[in-house]
């Protein structure tokens, strides 16, 4: 079974939208067992649509369309549909009904047009799930294959909004995939989130493991970059079960754990500033950020995880460097040092009553500064070891790459990171 997905939207050709639908829908199908080879995204032109979905159905058995099903003139799924299925669009009074019952339920007047999406090409079926006002489509349909014989294809309408979206896909798209296909194993995937080794690097960690997967077929092992965020390494199992694929993945968890160690910071849906929280959090600390070229973006994304007033006490931003002397009692002289960073973590835990503070100075850019080179970036992690004597301070100068922005994200999840080593250290 292969599908393709066709995003339709002149939104997404002008760049107006990104298209994260497509790679979302792509991702979930590779985790159905679903082969995937094109994707690809066509404006809001009647002609162009129907061009798209026929390439797409003479190289795949399903198509999903995502996008275009929406009240407007510019909204040309629906008849693009019935020209390619060759059935005429019917209107559908149970939806109607539907349609005209949500909005008056919301007690909001319906515009006449939004009766255009109770209809469907004749012998399409409505998707199920429905949680907007812009239903989905089942439309099967039948094309001579090279054999003589023919060829059951099916084409999938979702709408473009993407909680919308992935509703109909798991709950309607995925299932009936997976029911054409005869697919009655299970797929699962987890994913460990590593941060501190380039991709080449963790690929010859893991070299001798990725061979000998490659000679059993299953599980497998993939990497992913996520710029800033690090690299992912995802495993993917096969199994008959979910409690079978279940430990499959456990199994290879512990042997890839075993090769990177500390490397892997969090598993899936896990961010480091979600992992430093919970490890704050476990040994009963608390936490102060004071941050220079960051400029807050610490102390948001922090408070960016729910619950993170349980631990997280607050911020200084001392960009200026007067405030550094004045407000952290930062010491006269150069404010991009590692003792300059050092200074602000103790000042800032001080001030606000931290178990922990951390620090972050630096040249963002565009120009050098105190004669350091854009990029330099000095931060700092402080805190009182269990039962022991006076502050531990860890401390790191480095170079990072990129503009302005970049320097400044890089930084974010530098600090994090050094965190996390800081808080590893203090519990062994």
């Amino acid at each position: 079974m292969r599908c393709e997905v066709v995003a339709i939207g002149t939104e997404l050709l002008l760049g107006q939208i990104t298209d994260t639908n497509s790679s979302w829908i792509g991702e979930q199908l590779a985790l159905a067992g679903i082969d995937s080879l094109y994707q690809t995204k066509v404006g809001d032109n009647l002609d162009r649509i129907v061009e798209t979905l026929e390439l797409a159905l003479s190289r795949s058995d399903a198509v999903v369309c995502c996008g275009g099903l929406g009240p407007t003139q510019d909204d040309l799924t629906r008849e693009a549909l019935a020209v390619v299925t060759g059935a005429p669009l019917v209107a559908d009074e149970a939806m109607e009904e539907h349609i005209i019952g949500l909005f008056s339920g919301r007690g909001r007047p319906m515009p006449a047009n939004n009766l255009r999406q109770a209809e469907r090409p004749e012998g399409a079926a409505f998707i199920e799930q429905m949680p907007g006002t812009a239903p989905g489509l089942v439309c099967p349909l039948r094309r001579p294959g090279a054999d003589g014989g023919t060829r059951e294809l099916v084409l999938y309408a979702v709408p473009g909004v993407p909680w919308e979206m992935r509703e109909m896909v798991l709950g309607t798209v995925i299932p009936d995939l997976q029911r054409r296909a005869g697919i009655t194993s299970v797929i699962r995937s987890r994913t460990l989130r590593t941060w501190g080794e380039s991709e080449s690097g963790l690929a010859e960690r893991l070299a001798g493991r990725i061979d000998h997967l490659d000679g059993q077929g299953n599980p497998t092992i993939a990497f992913l970059a996520s710029g800033i965020e690090g690299l992912k390494v995802r495993l993917t199992a096969k199994a008959p079960t979910e409690v079978e694929a279940d430990a499959l993945l456990a199994a290879e968890e512990a042997e890839v754990r075993a090769l990177l160690g500390e490397l892997v910071f969090g598993v899936d849906d896990d961010t480091m500033e979600s992992v430093v929280l919970d490890l704050l959090r476990s040994s009963g600390l608390t936490l102060a950020a004071a941050e220079s070229l960051t400029g807050g973006m610490v102390g948001s994304r922090l408070c960016d995880v729910p619950g993170a007033s349980d631990v997280f006490r607050g911020g200084v931003v001392s960009y200026a460097s007067a405030v550094k002397h004045e407000v952290l009692e930062v010491p006269d002289g150069p404010v991009v040092t590692t003792d300059a960073a050092a200074a602000m973590a103790l000042g800032v835990r001080r001030l606000l009553g931290a178990d922990v503070g951390i620090a972050a100075t630096g040249v963002a850019g565009p120009e050098e500064q105190e004669g350091r080179p854009v990029g330099t970036v000095c931060l700092a992690v402080v805190s009182d070891p269990p039962g022991g004597d006076g502050p531990v301070v860890d401390t790191v100068e480095t170079r990072l790459p990129g503009g302005r922005r970049q320097v400044r994200e890089f930084t974010v999840i530098s600090l994090l990171g050094l965190l996390r080593r800081h808080l590893l250290a203090r519990s062994s």
